[in-house]
């Protein structure tokens, strides 16, 4: 007699701590940078916004008589992406507000770990950008304000050298200043597969020939690579967009994922009001997921009409 057992029958040695911990290493360089780059601020904003999400998970899950589970690092991820979508400057409460809302409403509220439709995170951004907007859009590099790189690219200015674009010595959010810490970690994530190239790969290439082809000012922009590395493109592409909860399961569907956030972030930095539209382009995407995951799903072996 053999036992049938409902699948999966093939097992890996990944759990969700462990790709959690993997997630949060992989920030570590970024968030060293952006403490290095920003001083004892960003480390005060990133202390209180993990802090704040692993407390709101832990206390939600005490009230609805759920078992806790902060020790597999999820809450932990989501408050220090959530740091890293943040200007160093914002007041303290800032990141506490912002935790709560990724974790309670942006994640436990549909079911927790894995139900989420959206980034909890980047929603959490998305509503503190749109209830302080003038905290959350104010940019300091050695405690001086000052416009980000794609902010001088829609007004106008002068625009910081390719080499501290690389590094990170300009004004931004905590996390996405340094594209060459954001690398490192986007590395070890493919290393260690984590994630899979096809849409951090597609997002950018996207990004990269639409600036090229449409350009700000004329065709066949020349600031075009330069746009690859600004912003939050590169954070947004490796470790947000490729959330496994709200992201494509087909490798169809998520090259149609990254396509879709490429186009619209460079609609929105070309032609809409914000400079930046990462947060917004990966929000909507995670809308479509549902639907992309239907039409994009192989067909089973043996199906019959």
């Amino acid at each position: 007699m053999y036992t049938v057992s409902s699948s999966p029958h093939i097992h890996s040695k990944e759990s969700i701590q462990s790709i959690m911990r993997d997630v949060f290493i992989a920030l570590l360089p970024a968030a060293l940078a952006g403490i290095w780059f920003f001083k004892f601020q960003a480390l005060i904003v990133i202390i209180l916004s993990i802090t704040s999400c692993v407390g709101a998970e832990a206390l939600w899950q005490k009230l609805t008589k759920q078992k806790i589970t902060i020790n597999d690092f999820s809450a932990a991820v989501t408050g220090l992406l959530l740091a890293m979508n943040l200007p160093p400057s914002v007041p303290f409460w800032i990141p506490i507000v912002g935790g709560a809302f990724a974790i309670i409403i942006a994640k436990q509220v549909f079911g927790g770990l894995g139900q989420n439709f959206i980034n909890p995170a980047l929603a959490a951004r998305a509503f503190l950008l749109a209830s302080w907007p003038v905290e959350m859009t104010t940019w300091t590099i050695d405690g001086v304000s000052g416009a980000t790189p794609l902010g001088i690219l829609k007004e106008g200015g002068n625009l910081p050298s390719f080499i501290d674009l690389i590094i990170g010595n300009i004004g931004g959010c905590i996390g996405e200043t340094s594209a060459i810490a954001l690398l490192i970690g986007a590395a070890y994530l493919l290393y260690k597969r984590v994630i899979s190239i096809r849409i951090p790969a597609t997002f950018i290439g996207t990004v990269f020939m639409l600036t090229f082809i449409l350009g700000r000012n004329g065709m066949f922009d020349p600031n075009a690579l330069y746009e690859v590395f600004a912003g939050g493109l590169i954070l947004g592409a490796f470790f947000m967009a490729t959330d496994y909860s709200s992201s494509p399961v087909t490798p169809v569907g998520q090259y149609i994922m990254g396509l879709g956030c490429g186009i619209i972030t460079t609609v929105i930095r070309l032609y809409g009001g914000y400079p930046e539209g990462v947060s917004y382009s990966i929000l909507i995407m995670n809308l479509a997921v549902p639907l992309i995951d239907r039409y994009t799903r192989p067909r089973i072996f043996g199906e019959v009409k």
